[in-house]
């Protein structure tokens, strides 16, 4: 079975950064992508961020320029890096990785943007 563990979630000041961890229990070129969403109470959950095998990024407009992907093939490992951090970032952050039309979900790590 495929397992997803996030970690590095925390509470920051407006303006501060975190670096989010997915592990994940297997090589993680074996999905064709894997991406970081959050949720934050009461809304829908929102695409963030995605690298796919090739090494594609993609961002949602909402935090290009402030989150970064990135990866470790080694370690079985994505990243989120996340700077500038607003008070509207607070939610779960949680990573997700397909396999052809299958996904498989992290169980969410918090992040908390308040002064």
């Amino acid at each position: 079975q495929v397992v997803l563990a996030e970690s590095g979630g925390g509470s920051v000041q407006p303006g501060g950064s975190l670096r989010l961890s997915c592990a994940a229990s297997e090589n993680i070129f074996n999905f064709n992508d894997m991406a970081w969403s959050r949720q934050a109470p009461g809304s829908e959950r929102e695409f963030l961020a995605s690298i796919n095998v090739g090494g594609r990024l993609t961002y949602a407009d909402s935090v290009r320029g402030r989150f970064t992907i990135s990866r470790d093939a080694g370690k079985n490992t994505v990243y989120l890096q996340m700077d500038n951090l607003r008070p509207e970032d607070t939610a779960i952050y949680y990573c997700r990785a397909r396999v052809l039309s299958r996904s498989y979900w992290g169980q969410g790590t918090q992040v908390t943007v308040s002064s």
